[in-house]
């Protein structure tokens, strides 16, 4: 039996406008990775960063641990560690480095490590997990169990799916991506997180609880900009009656008020969908939750499934207002779709937000604009937007990687800044991002305003729309990447009539 430390890096506090939006989660793969290890009869403690101050809070828990082994694994289902954030690699690297000290072998997983494991090694790490890893690390901690003093070649050497840093060189022994792993398995170690902490946070912050949980891992689509080095275009889907139970065991263990599902994408399929609902009906389980979803499974059927099982929220990857491109990324789905999805969700009560992409390569301004009717047209109840971020693995990074400089990641999530040739410069798409967020507001509070108040805050806002418009040439970048071919474009004024058509 080996004592085992499993931690993360992604420290809120690091991350102002996280910090500012104040809903934590906690880390979801990594306490499933620590009932894992448990399983496999380890005595395993857990450092969640999450709430910690900072790292300094690292150094004691790992002196008051003393493990064998300290396994960094990221958070695979916190959108936010895909984005390889150089806030948090800085922290991993410094816990590596104090784990080290304290005579621990370090293990390291998430997307980072496995697209550039050289930084994580040269902090000390003794190996870094590609993808999801989990064949990898059981290998390795199997091996140290039975040798708990063997040296680093036998314990390393024949290992497939890791990187490691030998007589000087990385090797990097990748597999390519595997689908996720059918003995990750069972309840997350729930009793190694101080569940109390966040339940406090987040009704100072939101007067409710959110916890978290997932019925899926991977997404099988094959958005051109989205990055997925730890599953791939895998997927793979829990049942609904076990996704069920674990809703109905939350409820009747911590009591939280709503539940975010961080799958890519809920659900997938509406027999599965009905399923899950009504086995939640039958038990009185059901805690109304929020869903990241695609609008082209929207069908009249998948929404009054999802209603049924209690869907308060669906978050729909948007991205553009402009057919054009939509069809330059591969996203699959159509404005008009959007719209569909935005009506029938509507109707049944779940609220609705709009992840949106700005300055994706070849986007000029009627594609902005576009963006912007959309936003006006579908009037979602909320929005998420963020520029293009290309990212090693995905064919938008290769289209783009001459173009990076020195800059090659955010530093934290609200950088929003623009590291190949847009159309325009990191400020203008900014800009844009408020005007978008106004839209938003404005349209909130149409129901309580006065006819007159709104009138005059929509006529406010046209003008800020206009000077933007009226300033974009300051903005242009003269090196910006060629737009993609040209496409039919769809007239968005049509497009609330389109929700009849898409029936299905």
């Amino acid at each position: 039996m080996l004592k085992i430390q499993v931690g993360h890096s992604y420290f809120l506090r690091y991350d102002p406008k996280q910090w500012e939006r104040g809903k934590p989660y906690p880390p979801l793969a990594t306490i499933q990775i620590a009932a894992l290890l448990r399983q496999m009869g380890h005595q395993v403690t857990l450092f969640d960063a999450m709430l910690a101050d900072g790292v300094e809070d690292y150094e004691g828990a790992v002196r008051a641990a003393q493990p064998d082994v300290v396994v960094l694994y990221e958070d695979n289902f916190n959108y936010l560690t895909k984005m390889c954030l150089g806030r948090m690699r800085e922290a991993a690297c410094r816990m590596i480095a104090q784990a080290r000290a304290r005579g621990a072998r370090v293990i390291v997983a998430g997307s980072d490590a496995s697209d550039q494991p050289d930084p994580f090694l040269d902090a000390g790490a003794d190996t870094v997990l590609m993808g999801e890893g989990i064949a990898a690390l059981l290998e390795l901690t199997g091996r140290l169990a039975r040798d708990p003093a063997i040296d680093d070649r036998p314990w390393l050497d024949g290992v497939a799916g890791i990187a490691t840093r030998m007589d000087g060189a990385t090797q990097a022994r990748r597999m390519g991506a595997m689908p996720p792993d059918p003995r990750l398995i069972g309840r997350p170690a729930w009793d190694l997180v101080d569940v109390e902490r966040y339940r406090n946070l987040w009704h100072e912050r939101h007067g409710y609880f959110s916890l978290n949980m997932a019925a899926s891992r991977g997404c099988p689509f094959r958005c051109n900009w989205c990055a997925k080095p730890i599953w791939g275009n895998h997927y793979k889907q829990r049942s609904a009656d076990d996704v069920a139970a674990e809703m109905i065991h939350l409820k009747q263990a911590f009591k939280p008020d709503h539940i975010w599902m961080a799958d890519d994408i809920f659900g997938f399929h509406v027999d599965w969908v009905a399923q899950f609902g009504a086995r939640l009906r039958a038990a009185g389980g059901s805690v109304p939750f929020t869903i990241q979803t695609r609008a082209d499974l929207m069908s009249e059927r998948m929404t009054d499934a999802l209603e049924q099982a209690g869907c308060a929220e669906a978050w729909l990857g948007a991205e553009s207002g402009s057919q054009r491109v939509l069809d330059s990324m591969s996203k699959g789905t159509r404005v008009a779709h959007l719209i569909a999805a935005r009506v029938r969700l509507g109707q049944r009560g779940i609220r609705v937000g709009f992840f949106i992409q700005l300055g994706y390569l070849g986007e000029q301004l009627d594609d902005l604009l576009a963006t912007r009717e959309l936003v006006a047209q579908a009037a979602p109840d909320d929005i998420g937007v963020s520029v293009s971020y290309p990212l090693p693995g995905t064919r938008f990074y290769d289209k783009v990687k001459a173009q990076l400089g020195d800059k090659t990641h955010w530093r934290d999530s609200g950088d929003l800044a623009m590291m190949f040739h847009g159309a325009y410069d990191s400020d203008f798409y900014r800009s844009v991002r408020d005007l978008l967020h106004e839209q938003v507001t404005l349209q909130q509070l149409k129901a309580i305003d006065s006819l007159e108040h709104h009138r005059q805050a929509s006529a406010a806002l046209d003008a800020k729309w206009d000077a933007l418009v009226a300033s974009e040439r300051a903005h242009r970048c003269d090196d910006a990447t060629p737009s993609p071919s040209q496409a039919p474009r769809i007239d968005i004024r049509l497009l609330p009539h389109a929700a009849t058509a898409q029936r299905r």
